[in-house]
């Protein structure tokens, strides 16, 4: 398979990705709870302090999460358990810029192996720590869920980006599926 059809290929998985999730959404189970099981910022789930190794297993998790607010949960028919997430519950962790017939695309694979196409439902926002200015880049992923976008992500997203003057600053901006967003002041 050459390099333009295995691309394709990933961008027909990224638009299949979303279909076949279960409709958390519609559920209102009567049972809720609290549970010991976290998502560290860098992706990684624990339950009851130690990693959960079986990738397959949190694959499974991540198809069942739900975000209310500041909250986040583990949903089925049946049970509702509330668990904690450090920053957001997906990573980024691979990009491919995808073209062909229109713009090119932002194809974003995630560490439980989804993937997301950069666009209007599915944006990609930068916020800068007022503190050191490090930014921390975010691409929506589902409903209310984002992932975080990896460094050495982000860094190939600075690559192909185009200086802008917006407001009277160079800024870096990115294109996917005919939406621009804006990485950054320099």
């Amino acid at each position: 398979m050459s390099k333009a059809e295995e691309l394709l290929a990933l961008l027909e998985k990224a638009e299949q990705d979303e279909q076949g999730l279960p409709p958390v959404h519609k559920w209102n189970p009567e049972r809720h709870d609290d549970i010991d099981m976290r998502i560290a910022r860098d992706g990684t789930w624990y339950y009851q302090g130690s990693p959960i190794e079986r990738h397959r297993m949190v694959k499974l998790f991540s198809t069942i999460l739900l975000r209310e607010g500041d909250d986040y949960f583990l949903i089925t028919p049946v049970e509702k358990l509330r668990i904690q997430v450090d920053d957001v519950p997906f990573v980024a962790t691979g990009v491919e810029r995808v073209g062909g017939d229109g713009p090119d695309k932002l194809v974003f694979t995630t560490n439980v192996d989804g993937h997301v196409v950069a666009g209007e439902k599915h944006p990609l926002r930068v916020e800068t720590d007022p503190d050191s200015g490090e930014p921390s880049p975010y691409v929506h992923v589902r409903d209310n869920l984002e992932a975080l976008i990896a460094r050495n992500v982000f860094y190939q997203l600075v690559d192909w980006a185009r200086q802008e003057e917006r407001d009277g600053a160079t800024v870096l901006v990115v294109s996917s599926g005919g939406v621009d967003f804006e990485l950054g002041r320099l």
